[in-house]
């Protein structure tokens, strides 16, 4: 409940001066996983620990406008993990008033950051920034950052670490936008070395016509 009112006042936060509508946002989870999509956008620089977790899904006719990201600062001899979770902010229209959220499995560490949103239009495709495999006595952090594209041109970057490169975009979501997500995660490594975030996928949904 106490991660629920965080997240309705950060997005009062962020559209304050920008609506004064009041803005309602609620968890979708796995409620509406049978929403058809008709893609699954991919990159190519993902990393290999952990399992793919479980697929959230916006509501049907929501489309992905923002989104949030958990974030583990630099830890200063400690173990990193830079990103850590993905949440996407969904919804109906323009006017914004009625949101969901989905992030499929998170990490343990980290804060979430205050939402990013599309200036219009809907999110399309996206890139991440990965540090590679450091071996076996390096300290992983697989996923660093992630970067979205809108439909209305703009590109937006996340708040993340900057260990690793960017890889290739994704392809785009044409007629429609981004509408679900799926992590790859690691399980907690209780005292050893945590990667959490290790790769991303994104669906793409057509918008009814």
């Amino acid at each position: 409940m106490a991660s629920l009112l965080s997240s309705v006042l950060l997005v009062a936060v962020a559209y304050s001066g920008y609506c004064e509508e009041k803005v309602f946002l609620q968890r979708a989870g796995k409620e509406f996983n049978s929403r058809q999509y008709r893609s699954v956008l991919t990159v190519n620089n993902g990393e290999k620990f952990g399992n793919w977790t479980w697929p959230e899904i916006c509501p049907d006719n929501f489309f992905a406008v923002g989104f949030s990201v958990r974030v583990e600062s630099k830890q200063h001899g400690g173990d990193d993990t830079a990103l850590n979770g993905i949440r996407l902010i969904c919804s109906q229209d323009e006017s914004r008033s009625f949101l969901y959220y989905i992030e499929s499995h998170t990490g343990y560490f980290g804060e979430w950051s205050h939402p990013q949103y599309c200036p219009s239009g809907v999110l399309t495709s996206f890139q991440i920034r990965v540090e590679p495999h450091r071996g076996l006595l390096g300290d992983d952090t697989a996923v660093n950052n992630i970067k979205f594209r809108c439909s209305s041109n703009p590109m937006l970057e996340a708040a993340g670490m900057d260990w690793g490169e960017y890889g290739f975009w994704s392809e785009n979501c044409t007629n429609g936008g981004i509408c679900g997500i799926e992590t790859k995660m690691e399980d907690y490594q209780w005292g050893l070395d945590d990667s959490t975030l290790n790769d991303v996928r994104l669906f793409c949904c057509d918008k009814h016509q």
